[in-house]
């Protein structure tokens, strides 16, 4: 019995190749079983937060994958421990180096709150209905 339907987990990451790491933060909600956010903290102290498909931190564990704004990229790291996330947008392009064994962890931590391939019985489609239909 899981006492929350959330996953977080925070870790330091690099920025552009950068030497000063960056602290960042993964999250996943079984309310939202098809999306992970990851989010990055600013100089400022804000989080800058991005959201995508959870199948794409799946397949990027193993090849490169992502053809959007995010995009998972093992082959750019020459530490076969590091995976490249890459983010881009109209105000520009940022690439982060994380461990492959701590999303990993967290991948494995979000299928035990919704297994892979489970996501459709924790969706609430009539909910997403009802929220597009009052905008």
């Amino acid at each position: 019995m899981h006492t929350t339907d959330a996953v977080h987990q925070t870790q330091f990451v690099l920025l552009n190749e950068s030497t000063t790491p960056v602290l960042s933060r993964l999250s996943f909600h079984a309310a939202e079983p098809y999306a992970v956010t990851v989010a990055f903290r600013t100089e400022r102290g804000r989080w800058i937060e991005w959201t995508f498909a959870r199948d794409l931190l799946v397949t990027g564990l193993d090849e490169p994958t992502g053809i959007g704004d995010v995009r998972i990229r093992p082959d750019l790291s020459e530490d076969e421990a590091l995976l490249t996330l890459e983010i881009e947008s109209p105000d520009g392009y940022a690439s982060f180096e994380l461990e492959r064994a701590d999303l990993q962890a967290f991948l494995e931590s979000s299928y035990e709150l919704v297994p892979l391939g489970a996501e459709s019985e924790h969706f609430d489609i009539d909910g997403l209905i009802e929220e597009i239909s009052n905008v």
